[in-house]
């Protein structure tokens, strides 16, 4: 038995991060009606067809649901909407804001009929009436949230800044509704009364950029652009060896650079250069360490530098692609990959990465656009001949 077994999760979602927070509620079985647009369904479906047919972005984040579509703009879809909403614990929404609002699906209009709903509602800036901010109405998609909430200044090349590989602005606000909505169960369970949740991607991303932040505090010059290196640590970042490959090594303290230099190395005397004989120095001088280091990988594999490191406990790690880590043996050897249904067959999908022993994750199937619809209607008490006339308007 999941540990939100019981609990309804009505999902106004599109494209990623509000999929991302009810993905993780449907693995620990929350059931996740998911609201989609009739005909097309949700908007990320057309990203790609890479994953055997299928969307990538889509295949990621929406597996556990149960896809009803709906025209909202419809009056007999509103009161669908409406009777979904009766039998919910958990409304999320990330439409732009105002929109749910104006469809009578704010918390302010439900939350007297419906004491115990929680509402989430996920924006680029936010969207509390009360303090909606001057760019409340602004389009935010993630690359446009890394860029503004600083990100895209402290990442890249000294040349160029660089986007992050994946959505992480999306994740980042994902991760803050779920975790949020899990709190707001526990507080409900508590006083017998939902609340409003207001999420933005911005806030979100400014959260994750602490360290930067506090570094750059009082006008000081920020971290600066260094590629795949650490900013203000070295050596830490990208190496590569005699074979063309990169190891990716890491120290931390003044013991570890002495044993880099002794085991790895060797060149024990290297530790004592005055060049080198603390971080700050060997930050200043990576160029120079740099040259030092890559002239002595040169000569060596990176299967070979790599046991060196693990010799001496030094941090390290492979440079590994996408087809990489679907075989990477520790996830493997771990039970992480399991498989999901989908509408092209069985596809591979990574388990929670962190859950209790006391139950499995549910890896629900994905739907197809509207593949739930009718099951549903007929659950909410539509008849057969009232289906139909649903479907013949468009309204579903």
């Amino acid at each position: 038995m999941g540990p939100l077994e019981g609990i309804t999760v009505l999902a106004l979602e599109h494209v990623i991060a509000a999929p991302y927070a009810t993905r993780q509620l449907a693995d620990l079985g929350a059931r996740v009606i998911k609201i989609e647009r009739t005909g097309s369904g949700d908007q990320a479906r057309g990203y790609d067809r890479r994953a055997r047919g299928l969307s990538s972005h889509f295949v990621w984040v929406n597996r556990g649901k149960e896809s009803l579509t709906l025209d909202l703009k419809q009056p007999a879809a509103q009161a669908v909407m409406q009777r979904l909403v009766a039998r919910a614990d958990v409304l999320v929404q990330n439409l732009a804001p105002g929109a749910a609002a104006r469809m009578g699906l704010g918390y302010e209009a439900l939350k007297q009929r419906f004491p115990r709903l929680i509402v989430c509602d996920i924006s680029g800036y936010g969207d509390d009436p009360a303090r909606p901010g001057p760019m409340r109405d602004k389009k935010a998609y993630d690359l446009l949230i890394q860029s503004e909430a600083g990100f895209l200044s402290v990442t890249g090349s000294a040349e160029a800044p660089a986007k992050a590989g994946a959505a992480i602005a999306d994740i980042a606000a994902g991760t803050q509704a779920y975790s949020s909505i899990l709190a707001a169960l526990i507080q409900r369970g508590r006083t017998g009364q939902g609340c409003r949740i207001d999420v933005s991607m911005l806030e979100a991303m400014v959260e994750w950029m602490g360290f930067p932040l506090y570094y750059a505090l009082d006008g000081a010059e920020p971290p600066p652009r260094t590629g795949a290196a650490h900013a203000t640590i070295y050596p830490y970042g990208p190496f590569v060896a005699g074979d063309g490959k990169t190891v990716m090594l890491g120290l931390q303290n003044e013991r570890e650079w002495q044993l880099f230099c002794e085991r790895v190395l060797l060149q024990p005397e290297l530790a004592r250069d005055e060049r080198f004989d603390t971080n700050p120095k060997r930050a200043r001088a990576r160029e120079a360490l740099r040259a030092i280091v890559l002239q002595c990988f040169a000569g060596l594999s990176a299967a070979q530098v790599i046991e060196r490191l693990d010799a001496a406990q030094i941090a390290n790690a492979r440079l590994n692609t996408m087809g990489d880590v679907w075989a990477h043996e520790q996830l493997r050897a771990r039970g992480r990959i399991g498989e999901v249904a989908s509408p092209v067959g069985p596809l591979p999908a990574f388990r929670p990465p962190a859950l209790p022993e006391a139950f499995e994750p549910q890896l629900g199937a994905i739907p197809a656009v509207g593949e739930h619809t009718g099951a549903l209607l007929a659950e909410l008490g539509y008849g057969a001949d009232e289906i139909a006339a649903l479907r013949a308007s468009g309204a579903v």
